[in-house]
């Protein structure tokens, strides 16, 4: 089962066959990543063929990991198995 953990505190938790995995990073549908460990970002990146990515901030116990987790909210039709879920890097720990 797909977790991801950061700061002691699981993040996001999802069956095998409901995570993408796209360049090797897993997307988690959002309704299986915990809301309380959100923050919303403004930091944006682009990806040449999934589009433009958006951010959260992911707060654990009064510590913040800066743009930790990344989804993109309107991918490319290339990309579309990606829509409503979040990936994870920045030290937050993603196992299988």
């Amino acid at each position: 089962m797909p977790k991801a953990v950061w700061n002691g505190a699981v993040i996001a938790e999802a069956a095998d066959n409901e995570v993408e995995i796209v360049e090797h990073n897993v997307y988690f549908p959002l309704e299986r990543v915990k809301p309380e460990y959100l923050q919303d970002s403004s930091h944006t990146t682009m990806c040449p063929w999934k589009g433009v990515a958006s951010y959260y901030d992911v707060a654990v116990d009064g510590k913040v990991n800066k743009n930790a987790a990344w989804y993109y909210p309107t991918p490319s039709e290339a990309a579309k198995a990606i829509k409503g879920r979040v990936a994870f890097w920045h030290g937050v720990e993603v196992s299988l």
